[in-house]
């Protein structure tokens, strides 16, 4: 039997606590990691890509009061941090309201790999993290499995890492990773929500027959299932007119059967047998609570009928 550490429930990912679009003061960082703990989290996911390294240093120092063997800490590499020529202006073009004192370089060779990691083990302030990912290497499937994924078994078998995988946007190369290589996990970001089943097809079956854990994040669509209304983002971008009324329409049949659709959307992801982790963000004690409690919450069978009778809802084929 595996003693690679698995993922379990809900998890907190850490990076909306690296200022994501909008500011997070250190305090209310801190205080979002420690609601966190206090309800029972102890999986928590981190990369250097979030706010430059900010989301790294912040989880670290939000952990260092708890014991080491009470928590899964997972990272990721691909994008390799360097100081940045002029260092001014700041990074809300990726996403991050922080200065601009490093640039992201893709790298996913055997050099890059570790020192990306030995960089984030420093921010973290740990000597090992418990999972390592290949950060989005859509663009660079080549290098990620010639270089980067051979560069991660070594890692595990010297036990700087626990396990390994893959994080990414999309189902079709993280389906690939399952069947090719012996990555023990895969974190698949908004291909299995109440709005996108597209990892139903084939990741969530392989990663099922092979035992490999699969990890959910963006059960919210980066916002439309969490408070769908005009405006509300899909996929980092203005929902579709067509996607806010579903979404809408989701949210009526939630309200008549006295749920949320969060924490539908949370269920939702959960339920597969393949799924052993549901990520989310949260920027502040507040919002913790309320995924832990959304999270918590039974949702009847009666809700899924209704969305699969009204067609909201596909059936599984």
């Amino acid at each position: 039997m595996s003693t690679r550490p698995t993922p379990q429930g809900l998890g907190f990912g850490a990076a909306v606590i690296a200022n994501l679009y909008t500011e997070v003061p250190e305090e209310q960082a801190h205080e979002a990691v420690a609601a966190a703990w206090e309800r029972g989290i102890r999986y928590y996911d981190t990369a250097p890509h979030y706010g430059l390294g900010l989301s790294e240093r912040r989880l670290g120092a939000a952990l260092r009061e708890h014991p080491r063997d009470e928590y899964l800490i997972s990272t990721k590499v691909g994008r390799r941090l360097e100081p940045a020529a002029d260092g001014g202006g700041d990074d809300l073009a990726n996403g991050f309201a922080v200065p601009a004192t490093h640039r992201r370089v893709w790298d996913f060779t055997a050099d890059g790999i570790r020192r990306t990691l030995d960089a984030g083990l420093e921010r973290l302030g740990l000597d090992r993290v418990d999972i390592v990912y290949l950060h989005d290497p859509d663009d660079h499937a080549e290098q990620a499995f010639r270089e980067g994924y051979p560069a991660l078994e070594k890692l595990r078998a010297e036990g700087v890492v626990g396990a390994i995988g893959a994080g990414m946007n999309q189902a079709e190369m993280l389906t690939r990773f399952v069947r090719d290589t012996d990555v023990d996990v895969v974190l698949c970001a908004g291909r299995y929500t109440l709005l996108d089943q597209s990892a139903r097809t084939e990741l969530l079956p392989a990663a099922l027959a092979k035992g490999t854990s699969v990890v959910v994040g963006g059960a919210f669509n980066s916002g439309l299932l969490a408070d769908p209304r005009p405006g509300s983002t899909y996929n980092y971008t203005e929902a579709p007119g067509e996607l806010l009324d579903r979404a809408l329409r989701m949210k009526a049949v939630a309200e008549r059967h006295g749920i949320s659709l969060r924490a539908a959307a949370l269920a939702f992801c959960a339920a597969h047998p393949a799924v052993t982790s549901v990520l989310v963000g949260a920027r502040s004690a507040a919002e913790v609570h309320d995924c832990a409690d959304q999270f918590a919450t039974p949702v009847p069978e009666a809700f899924w009928q209704e969305l699969r009778e009204t067609g909201l809802l596909e059936e599984p084929s």
